[in-house]
């Protein structure tokens, strides 16, 4: 078993920065071998793809309506994944989860075995 929580999430003007935290904690895998995705659902809508992170970091993935504005990035030594947002817009508005399964990136929900229990971003105009 894998548990994922969420932080960092909040109240932002649009062009503002957040970053949020996803850790994780279990004994079903090392963290080492977990890729960590991040996705968001706003009220109404299906649950999106935003980013995502190999098991050791070196591949990272955006959806397009966050390119060049998210980062993500892990500490494994922290078994932690953050998400840094800058320029941050009032369509990201949403709650923030995180996700995780063994092996490859996906962009996928279904493909994600874990998930945190998500944090809200709001995004004001």
């Amino acid at each position: 078993q894998v548990q994922l929580v969420e932080s960092g999430g909040g109240l932002v003007q649009a062009g503002g920065s957040l970053r949020l935290s996803c850790a994780a904690s279990g004994r079903a895998f090392p963290f080492e071998n977990i890729a960590v995705g991040w996705f968001r659902q706003a009220p109404g809508s299906e649950r999106e793809f935003v980013s995502v992170i190999s098991y050791n970091g070196a591949r990272t993935q955006n959806a397009e309506s966050v390119k060049d504005r998210f980062t993500i990035s892990r500490d494994n030594a922290k078994s932690t994944v953050y998400l840094q947002m800058n320029g941050l817009k009032p369509e990201d508005t949403a709650v923030y989860y995180c996700a995780a399964r063994v092996g490859f990136t996906s962009t996928t929900a279904s493909a994600y075995n874990y998930w945190g229990q998500g944090t809200q971003v709001t995004v004001s105009s």
